[in-house]
């Protein structure tokens, strides 16, 4: 399987550069996995497909404002570091450009000295360990002084920091946002659990390594960053209980999806449980629980394209793509959604 099968053509004025002012009023395009027919509909009409005793899983993972800008000490060089990976001690692991500036024993301040960092290390991919330093309470400088970091495709400002992330955001730890998620209201919410739709809320918290580019020919020979995911009783028992009831299991985003294969046993049972997940799915895999899922449109080649193309077919996928370019959707973490349906 080559990489270059999961290729789409997509016009640059495709990519959304912001979100629209109502969450839920994106556009969905639903998707049969069985026939590949499609429709087309308002996103907020997503509850025309959940049924009482479904379970809709969430991940309820925060993205920090992971970007910051400063300077190296010595020479008041310009340096962006993105957080990527919480470690022990103030030590994060980190994406620093430029990298040649950051050599093991470089300071960096932030914000006039508010925040100092030493970088360490240079570990795998080039990325940097840097140990931080400060008074007070690290998340609070970094609300202070960090930008979301947004992907290189949007090049606009966002206006409001909470628009990269979810209403139902609790878990501090991305560095990217779980974008399908970005299409619900608390008012949707509640309309889905006035059916009689439970909603479990899983964590993964979201690296950049689902986002990067595949760079091997045979897709078998990707290596999947690992991340970071988290499963309550709670969330394990609704699961569990959808599926022992012939109810279907709808996950939010591609983010819940890996998180859930992951942790389940192999009879599709799932128990409370955290750890560090790996899982790189594309045709050929059988999903353990899932049945539906709601994604966003994803980038040509991207993992996330094959993990959808493992749930639908890459020849319904890729025709429901040059659908959407047709039908003029906007793509990518800002763009529209798309319901894979059982």
């Amino acid at each position: 399987m080559k990489t270059s099968d999961f290729y789409y053509d997509l016009p640059e004025e495709l990519i959304a550069q912001d979100p629209l002012e109502d969450r839920s009023s994106s556009r969905l395009l639903v998707l049969d996995k069985k026939t590949g027919k499609t429709e087309h509909h308002v996103f907020r009409e997503i509850t025309n497909y959940l049924n009482p005793g479904d379970c809709l899983v969430l991940n309820d993972t925060k993205v920090i404002p992971a970007r910051l800008i400063g300077v190296k000490e010595e020479t008041g060089a310009k340096i962006e570091v993105l957080l990527l990976k919480r470690g022990a001690d103030d030590v994060w692991e980190t994406l620093v450009k430029p990298g040649k500036k950051a050599r093991p024993g470089a300071r960096i301040s932030f914000g006039d000295g508010l925040l100092v960092g030493e970088v360490m290390e240079v570990v795998e991919e080039g990325n940097r360990l840097i140990h931080f330093e400060y008074d007070g309470i690290f998340e609070e400088i970094l609300d202070q002084l960090g930008q979301m970091p947004l992907p290189p495709y949007i090049t606009h400002q966002l206006q409001d920091k909470d628009r990269y992330n979810t209403v139902y955001a609790a878990h501090s730890g991305s560095a990217a946002a779980p974008t399908a998620g970005l299409h619900f209201t608390p008012e949707l919410l509640k309309e889905i659990e006035e059916k009689g739709v439970d909603i479990a809320r899983v964590t993964l918290h979201v690296g950049l390594g689902t986002f990067r580019p595949v760079k091997v020919d045979d897709v078998e020979n990707h290596h999947m960053h690992s991340e970071f995911y988290m499963i309550d009783e709670e969330a394990a028992e609704k699961i569990n209980r959808a599926k022992e009831n012939g109810h279907k299991v709808i996950c939010v985003g591609t983010t819940s999806c890996r998180t859930i294969e992951s942790a389940a046993d192999e009879n599709g049972k799932l128990k409370a449980c955290s750890g560090w997940t790996e899982i790189f799915i594309y045709p050929g895999y059988q999903f353990k629980v899932l049945d539906e899922l709601i994604t966003n449109f994803h980038l040509p080649e991207s993992t996330l394209v094959m993990l959808v193309s493992a749930l639908a077919g890459r020849e319904h996928v890729l025709a429901a793509y040059e659908e959407a370019v047709k039908e003029r959707y906007r793509f990518f973490s800002f763009g529209d959604a798309m319901f894979i349906k059982d």
